[in-house]
């Protein structure tokens, strides 16, 4: 019995030490109030985001509507990557795989995606392989040394009418767009403007001085569905995809379940 008390009482103990050694800044984050009812009326406000959008036009992973035509402007060095990791040949990537995109390629991700307004912060609840975004509109600023995250860590204020969203800290596993690793640099600023009752504007600028000799933007316009709710989505369910050694796709067609990992 003495054995399992100890076994009980060391993660307790460590837990302790670790919420003593957060800094001052998770701390006071953590030790916010709730909001108030004047908080919740304030949101009343500001604009209504609020739904199950969709990229107009599908998307596929893409652009949408009114993107930039070009694609980013590369440093010798990036350019040079890029074509390396064409030349592979490879058919496959991380998605099909079901690792999700990460930011900024999570964005344009031809599902829909719910927008939640509570006081302090936007939560983006993406359908493609189940992601949530946290936007905090809480006066935070960004992290001085963020932990690296597939989304990131975002901050947004209100300037009139639009949400504008800065977002630092991405995982290395992420891409800037396919095939361009970015750097430890990278920053992307993202502005949500409704364009109409139920449509509305996202320019996404990214930033990397490591990667891009200028900044890199598009926009896309989404849709409201006010109807729509966000499907279960399951990656691994009835995957059938595999990549043999040569870096070729294929698909079990004898797999229906899609419960072969061979």
């Amino acid at each position: 019995m003495r054995s399992t008390s100890i076994c009980f009482l060391a993660p307790a103990a460590a837990v302790l030490m670790m919420l003593t050694e957060l800094p001052a800044t998770a701390q006071t984050a953590a030790a916010k109030t709730a909001p108030t009812g004047a908080d919740w009326s304030a949101l009343a406000k500001l604009p209504d985001f609020t739904g199950v959008w969709e990229i107009g036009l599908g998307g596929g992973g893409g652009r949408g509507r009114g993107a930039a035509p070009q694609g980013p402007s590369l440093t010798p060095a990036a350019a040079a990557k890029r074509k390396e990791l064409q030349s592979l040949g490879r058919e496959d990537n991380q998605t099909a795989n079901c690792v999700p995109p990460g930011m900024p390629g999570i964005m344009g991700q031809p599902y829909p995606m719910e927008f939640l307004l509570t006081p302090g912060k936007v939560t983006i609840v993406i359908e493609a392989y189940t992601q949530i975004r946290h936007i905090y509109t809480d006066g935070r600023p960004l992290p001085e040394d963020p932990d690296l995250k597939f989304h990131g860590t975002s901050v947004g204020r209100w300037e009139g009418s639009a949400l504008v969203v800065d977002t630092i800290g991405f995982s290395p596993l992420t891409e800037l767009v396919a095939n361009v690793p970015h750097g430890d640099k990278m920053r992307i600023r993202e502005r949500f403007a409704l364009t109409g009752p139920d449509t509305m504007s996202i320019e996404t600028t990214v930033t990397d001085p490591d990667v891009l000799t200028a900044p890199y933007t598009t926009t896309r316009t989404l849709q409201r569905h006010r109807s729509w709710t966000i499907a279960e989505y399951v990656c691994q369910e009835n995957n059938r995809n595999f990549v043999d050694e040569k870096g070729k796709a294929g698909i079990r067609l004898d797999d229906p379940a899609g419960t072969s990992r061979k």
